[in-house]
């Protein structure tokens, strides 16, 4: 029946063309370079002797110095029988750093032993899932074959 409709119509308009004039001869601007008044200064000349800070303020290398943290003196340790002095972390960093490792080791050893535990408990389990499911699909009466694993 689609055979007998033929094409579809889509319904279109047929508009005329059109004819555009031609764009009219403007002469090119001319424009003239930009001026601007310039502000000048005399240069003031002080002796360095007579600078001096007022009261209250502060110099610009002590405003930068403000925001930083002021560092630590390093500890040394000195290694025996040798010519050689060892810099050391600050206890905060060595207590983080102790305690970070301490927790790592636990976690992983805590978490092989609960795997293996895991293991232990569901590998029955699994392999009696596995011999149910070879033997549906078998069709064999028990005589299922023991998967290797």
């Amino acid at each position: 029946m689609a055979d007998q409709l033929g094409p579809p119509i889509l319904p279109s308009f047929k508009l005329p063309t059109q004819i555009l004039p031609d764009a009219p001869d403007l002469p090119r601007p001319t424009l003239d370079a930009p001026t601007a008044d310039l502000p000048s200064f005399k240069p003031m000349l002080v002796p360095a002797g007579d600078l001096r800070f007022l009261a209250g303020t502060k110099s610009e290398k002590e405003e930068d110095d403000e925001g930083k943290p002021q560092p630590k003196e390093v500890k040394k340790v000195e290694i025996p029988f040798t010519n050689y002095n060892m810099p050391v972390p600050e206890e905060e960093i060595m207590i983080t750093a102790a305690t970070t490792a301490a927790i790592s080791v636990a976690a992983t050893l805590t978490a092989t032993s609960l795997f293996k535990q895991c293991v232990k408990v569901f590998k029955p389990i699994i392999m009696q899932l596995a011999k149910r499911i070879q033997k549906k699909f078998n069709g064999s009466n028990g005589k299922a074959e023991e998967p290797s694993g």
